[in-house]
């Protein structure tokens, strides 16, 4: 199992309610807690910009 350096969310608040990322250079990597992590999320970088995108644009448009 490889390991991942996490990176919480800079939204996160207090508590387990968080995103964790770690990048990779082929793939970026979720999960909803990073020691030890339930479920890990492997996407593309591409995926990755265009969810952010999406988050983002929802966002602005509320």
């Amino acid at each position: 199992m490889p390991t991942h350096r996490w990176q919480k969310s800079s939204y996160c608040q207090e508590g387990e309610a968080c995103v964790h990322i770690s990048v990779s250079p082929d793939s970026v990597h979720i999960t909803d807690r990073p020691d030890p992590p339930r479920a890990i999320l492997t996407t593309s970088h591409t995926a990755f910009r265009a969810l952010l995108a999406h988050v983002r644009s929802a966002t602005t448009a509320t």
